[in-house]
């Protein structure tokens, strides 16, 4: 495996003894008040107890759900989006004493400020080792976390004034935001264990052992066009599946698909020209088209194949690929003969349609040569859901390994293992 980038600060060459270490971490994995899975937590488990170890005192804080609502701005900051679930389950699984210190909520703006007044408590208890550690209110709960203005820089600044020292280890929170980003140009700063290991997998999709299998997914083709590009030039052979593949579809045949925006479509059309004379993309040749969406109707769902398709033809939703896609020769070749694989994709509309994905991931599982590379989110419940027995055993296999994050995953993709904004603020200038 490569090496981390020698400008990159790591945690465990900070000395801790005695300090306040404010920690982000991306804990977003709350549901209807309820951890949803625990693994984005687990994997932070290492970070905690080294800073407990080495004599410091952690300050936990993360992002839960989207809490801005778009047309007024107002921070609904209720229950739903409380960090409280996530240090109930520390406190079960560490017995480490997290506390939620409560600080006054605007009912539009949210958190306006970090009173130091009202911390300074919290604090002393946490300095006397009363309590194990403290966990902030869900940053998104802040009205400078994303507002870009003067509040984000004030926010900055009290964050920076509770800690000696500041540690990244939420690759999945990529954007630059108060709590990823401006902090980190005010204290110490260093990148976490999780971080680390984020970043040193991500050289391995950026430089691949050949040949390099890609199977990316989505819901719309515009956010993923860069990525794709990116993926595309760095591999020998791509799947593409859910509403990407529908454009691409729609883009080459001429057909009009259901659910697929026309600018996906025009957009789709680039790489159709780009693979035309290289054939790099593998199409999963019958598809399960359906004329309802969000349930199945047995009397609605049909398997096609796209040697029907026809310029002009209007089509139902293509809410899956048939699991007998992956018998033709040239997919079978390729998922058994890659080296490396990244996958972050889910074929289908599931729960209603998720039997694609469940055989996309058991011939994956079957290449025991390939270091396999899984995006974060969508694709690893699905995985954990449709095959638990390939998901434990990888859990435990060295040659796979599962990203927390797979927006950040596609976004470092695209512009480089450093190039995510909150991962370059951490970069010290060469000596």
């Amino acid at each position: 495996m490569s090496s981390l980038d020698p400008r990159l600060p790591r945690l465990e060459d900070f000395d801790l003894a005695g300090k306040v270490v404010l920690a982000r971490v991306d804990h977003n994995v709350v549901e209807k008040g309820l951890v949803k899975d625990a693994f984005r937590i687990d994997a932070t488990f290492g970070l905690i107890h080294h800073i407990s170890a080495r004599g410091g005192f952690p300050i936990l804080m993360t992002h839960v759900g989207r809490t801005r609502d778009k047309k007024t701005g107002h921070i609904n900051a209720g229950p739903g989006t409380s960090t409280a679930p996530i240090v109930d389950y520390l406190n079960r699984k560490l017995a480490g004493g997290f506390v939620v210190p409560e600080l006054p909520v605007h009912p539009e703006l949210g958190i306006e400020n970090l009173e130091p007044d009202r911390l300074a408590p919290h604090l002393e208890q946490l300095k006397k080792r009363r309590v194990g550690g403290l966990y902030l209110p869900n940053t998104r709960w802040f009205a400078g976390e994303e507002s870009k203005d003067e509040r984000t820089q004030v926010l900055a600044g009290q964050l920076a004034a509770l800690a000696d020292v500041y540690v990244n280890d939420a690759f999945g929170s990529w954007q630059p935001h108060a709590s990823t980003y401006d902090v980190a140009g005010r204290l110490p700063s260093a990148a976490g264990f999780l971080l680390q290991k984020e970043l040193l997998h991500l050289d391995l999709a950026l430089n691949p052992d050949q040949p390099f299998l890609a199977v990316v997914a989505g819901a719309k083709y515009d956010t993923k066009i860069g990525p794709l590009n990116k993926i595309y030039d760095l591999a020998r052979h791509v799947i593409l599946g859910g509403v990407i593949y529908n454009a691409y579809l729609a883009a080459k045949y001429g057909v009009e698909v259901a659910g697929v925006d026309p600018q996906d479509v025009e957009l789709a059309k680039g790489l159709v020209q780009k693979d035309e004379n290289v054939g790099k993309i593998l199409e999963p040749a019958v598809l399960i088209e359906s004329e309802v969406l969000n349930r199945r109707d047995p009397s609605k769902v049909r398997a096609v194949s796209k040697a029907d398709f026809r310029p002009g033809q209007k089509r139902g939703y293509f809410l899956d690929v048939d699991p007998r896609s992956f018998d033709e020769p040239r997919l079978a070749a390729a998922l058994a003969q890659a080296k490396t694989i990244f996958v972050n994709a889910v074929m289908g509309l599931t729960p209603f349609f998720p039997e694609g994905s469940a055989r996309l991931y058991s011939e994956i599982g079957k290449n025991r040569q390939a270091r396999k590379l899984f995006g974060g989110g969508d694709t690893l419940a699905e995985l954990k859901n449709l095959t638990p027995g390939l998901y434990l055993s990888a859990l435990d296999d060295e040659s796979c390994y599962f990203f927390t994050g797979g927006g950040a995953v596609l976004t470092a993709l695209e512009n480089g293992a450093y190039g995510l904004k909150p991962v370059a603020a951490l970069l010290k200038p060469s000596a």
